[in-house]
């Protein structure tokens, strides 16, 4: 979490103006381009492009994550199978295939209430939205990599890749 007081949690700023802030205080290169923005973010198993799109007409952002898998069409029964009982455990967002290249990611939207004819977002809203999409795609990147890669039924995936070690070794 980035340092911060309780007046930038009220205040907010631009959905856009905040997400920058908070990927250049974490050292994550991004670029931003009218209303998009992208980022890289060094995860444990990939590196990670988060995508972000405003759409102020309508006051919703929408944060997409690419955790840098590719289905190749023999594979996508399986993988949209995956998906189903993947999805099933997710509080907020959801990961879905791209039908036309095969790309797997994390997509989660928000309504941003406009205040006074701005939009603003604050840091915790930020963090919830950036934080919860790396957090999933570290989460389930081995199920994925199981399925595609282990040869494992998408059951079988889930049950591996959510054994919580306990202790250290």
């Amino acid at each position: 979490m980035l340092d911060h007081d309780a007046d930038t949690d009220n205040e907010g700023e631009a959905p856009l103006d905040m997400l920058e802030a908070y990927f250049t205080a974490h050292g994550w290169p991004c670029e931003r381009h009218d209303d998009e923005m992208t980022a890289s973010v060094k995860g444990s198993w990939t590196e990670y492009e988060l995508r972000v799109l405003w759409r102020e007409e309508d006051g919703v952002l929408q944060l997409l994550a690419f955790p840098d898998v590719k289905v190749a069409d023999k594979g996508r029964g399986r993988i949209y199978e995956t998906l189903g009982l993947v999805n099933e455990q997710l509080w907020m967002g959801h990961f879905e295939l791209w039908s036309s290249s095969g790309i797997l990611l994390y997509r989660n939207a928000t309504a941003i209430e406009a205040r006074d004819g701005e939009a603003t977002m604050s840091l915790p809203t930020a963090e919830l939205l950036v934080e919860s999409a790396i957090d999933e795609c570290e989460r389930f990147y081995p199920v994925f990599q199981f399925v595609l890669w282990g040869g494992k039924s998408p059951a079988e995936a889930i049950a591996a890749a959510m054994v919580e070690t306990q202790g250290e070794a």
